[in-house]
């Protein structure tokens, strides 16, 4: 129903949110060695670097020996099954990202975003406990990214490309746009929608990074800002 454009939140601390540029390019260039595969290749990517809830809960041996259990964790969060899920997820960072970065400082935003995508997989892995399929995609990382952003700056204008009759560009608050997606994600999760889209995994991360924002942020940020 809508897409995040850009939002009106200078940066207070960091001149160059490098980090989030570099996790999108590095996100970019894994999903483009990705599509350079076979689909036999593109597939068996996803199996051996994808989060099995089976595999993390070692009941399944890991499809790459020399690869540990738990490295999935992080893994599965730099895969994504096409382009359309790669650029939503990437659109979301690129928007949200550099002002979290900005709040966190560099080395703070990354283990932010590595944790967060941690969180998220757990989640996902508490709900499918015998799930036997990969989970991949950033979006539980990026819905941390969300969370820190709600909790942070939630009076923050962001402008949103909103489908009414016809999609139209519109100024809103962070803490409706995002309120709405969080709470979006929630109803599915509950409802046990069929749709291939590990929706716990967006709560747990979006849950994940108000709690971890709340104690990684640099002192003088203060909660519920933006005004």
């Amino acid at each position: 129903m809508f897409l995040p454009l850009h939002d009106l939140n200078p940066h207070r601390h960091v001149d160059f949110p490098y980090v989030t540029y570099g996790l999108i390019g590095i996100t970019l260039l894994v999903f483009l060695i990705q599509s350079l595969l076979p689909p036999s290749g593109f597939e068996r990517a996803t199996i051996e670097f994808g989060m099995i809830p089976i595999v993390v809960r070692d009941l399944y041996p890991q499809p790459l020996p020399w690869l540990p259990d738990w490295a999935t964790l992080i893994t599965y969060a730099f895969l994504h099954a096409d382009w359309l899920h790669l650029l939503s997820n990437m659109l979301f960072l690129w928007v949200f990202g550099d002002n979290i970065e900005d709040a966190l400082g560099h080395f703070r935003f990354l283990l932010f975003y590595l944790a967060c995508a941690v969180l998220a997989a757990l989640a996902h892995l508490v709900f499918n406990f015998d799930g036997n399929g990969p989970l991949i995609g950033a979006s539980g990382a990026v819905a941390g990214v969300m969370g820190a952003y709600i909790l942070l700056f939630p009076h923050v204008r962001v402008f949103v490309l909103a489908k009414i009759v016809w999609f139209i560009p519109l100024p809103v608050p962070a803490f409706w746009m995002l309120g709405f997606w969080v709470a979006s994600q929630l109803f599915y999760a509950l409802i046990g929608s069929n749709e291939p889209v590990a929706w716990w995994a967006h709560v747990g991360g979006f849950v994940a990074g108000i709690g971890l924002a709340t104690v990684l942020r640099r002192r003088g940020v203060p909660l519920l800002g933006g005004r």
